[in-house]
């Protein structure tokens, strides 16, 4: 197995290294060695120095010839022993390469990560059937208890309303204000009555949402241990649900580690990037990150920096998780307390520009008199007066106006006498006209 496994990776083993020196270099053969697999082929020919030919026509008809009559041209070969030999090896080989791949361990990780996902779902369609088939029968208590595992033991201990005087809710850790809530509510209740068989189902149903959130916890505990074990930096940066998450959109935690800090940013954002691009606008600042913790906490205006500063640390300790052989989570403390002194020095660089362009109010100096001899206690209200500087270029302005107000009144009075000459000129010119019209009309009579 190990022999066929270095020629499944393309290495030269010590057994083929050793059978190919003695029967090709030692005997002294300059034919050409026939090889399927490219990266194989090189290997040897750097190696041994031995010509080799590589995937052509000719050697894949070769190969599959001598697959063929392969029992014909070895002696003392059985087909049915060679079948059961194939067959073992090519089973061994597959465990040995799921037990053994880097790619493969995280698998746990994802499966469990999509079932929380799953669980979350049928949980809330679950819980929401049971508010809505025992609200026939008690709708009152739904807006009591409001949590959906306390309403599902409160349903199964209780069944029909009329036994709620004389249960002890404390059983399923309810509280003695919402019990005393629940009995009062009780004896008024605006519910129908229900059969001993329509309660059976009730209860059926109310114990399966118990158990599968039980199995809900121990699920999310079991995810978070194996999260510690593969990848330490990655869940001590942004939590155990977040990076299983991003590990199961990535395919792997080797790919995980293969992405770019870019990709890692807006990783779960996929149709709104093809969108922004499509349609020409912004794209996302943030994809499955925007649900961890730092990113959470920082301000509206500052997540994407902040989103893009976690990507490329994340990046960073997927790459050491992937590649490394850490058990403790060194340089996920040491970068999330990067992230942390990155986000209070935005935080206090935008409260330093909210309160640019702020100045205060201009103050005249207050001067002081000196005291006159004899006058220590006496008070003088001049001291108090703040004295202002003159406003010289207010009186400037107001001395050109009165000057160009002087000029202006001249040539208004010349146009008015201008206008008036005029006036008097057209109506001398108008006189004769009319003396001359008289004096036709009369000539004409």
């Amino acid at each position: 197995m190990e022999a066929c496994t270095e020629l499944t990776e393309g290495t030269v083993g010590k057994s083929l290294k050793k059978f190919l020196k003695k029967n090709i270099v030692d005997a002294g053969l300059s034919d050409n060695l026939a090889v399927l697999d490219k990266v194989l082929g090189g290997n040897i020919s750097k190696k041994l120095g031995i010509e080799v030919a590589v995937l052509s026509e000719n050697v894949k008809e070769l190969f599959r010839g001598i697959r063929l009559h392969l029992t014909e041209l070895i002696e003392g070969l059985d087909e049915t022993e060679m079948k059961s030999m194939a067959l073992g090896l090519s089973h061994t080989l597959s465990r040995f390469k799921l037990k053994f791949s880097p790619d493969k361990v995280d698998t746990m990780i994802i499966q469990a990560v999509g079932l929380l996902d799953d669980l979350d779902k049928e949980l809330n369609n679950f819980a929401m059937r049971l508010r809505e088939w025992y609200g026939w029968h008690f709708p009152e208590m739904g807006k009591i208890v409001t949590e959906n595992l306390a309403y599902a033991k409160v349903v199964k201990l209780m069944g029909l309303k009329t036994r709620a005087k004389e249960l002890d809710f404390s059983q399923v850790g309810v509280p003695d204000e919402i019990a005393s809530e629940v009995r009062h509510a009780a004896e008024t209740s605006m519910g129908t009555e229900i059969t001993q068989e329509d309660l059976g189902n009730i209860k059926t149903l109310s114990e399966r949402v118990i158990e599968l959130t039980e199995y809900r916890a121990s699920l999310s505990e079991y995810l978070k241990l194996r999260m510690n074990a593969i990848a330490p930096n990655l869940t001590y940066m942004v939590g155990e649900l977040v990076g299983a998450r991003l590990i199961s959109q990535a395919g792997s935690l080797m790919s995980l580690a293969k992405h770019p800090s870019s990709t890692v940013q807006i990783l779960g954002a996929e149709k709104a990037l093809f969108r922004a691009l499509k349609t020409k606008k912004s794209t996302p600042k943030y994809g499955l990150i925007y649900h961890a913790s730092l990113v959470g906490q920082s301000a509206p205006a500052l997540k994407g920096k902040i989103s893009r500063v976690l990507a490329a640390k994340l990046s960073l300790c997927c790459r050491v998780d992937a590649l490394g052989d850490q058990v403790e989570p060194t340089l996920g403390k040491e970068f999330k307390e990067y992230v942390e002194q990155r986000l209070a020095s935005l935080e206090e660089g935008g409260m330093k520009s909210l309160s640019k362009g702020v100045s205060r109010q201009g103050t005249a100096k207050h001067e002081k008199k000196p005291a006159s001899k004899g006058s220590a206690a006496a008070y003088n209200a001049e001291d108090d007066v703040v004295e202002e500087a003159a406003p010289k270029k207010r009186k400037k302005a107001a001395e050109a106006e009165e000057e160009v107000a002087e000029d202006e009144a001249p040539k208004k009075k010349k146009k008015k006498k201008a206008v008036e000459a005029e006036e008097e000129a057209e109506e001398a010119e108008e006189a004769p006209v009319k003396k001359k019209k008289k004096k036709a009309a009369a000539a004409e009579e």
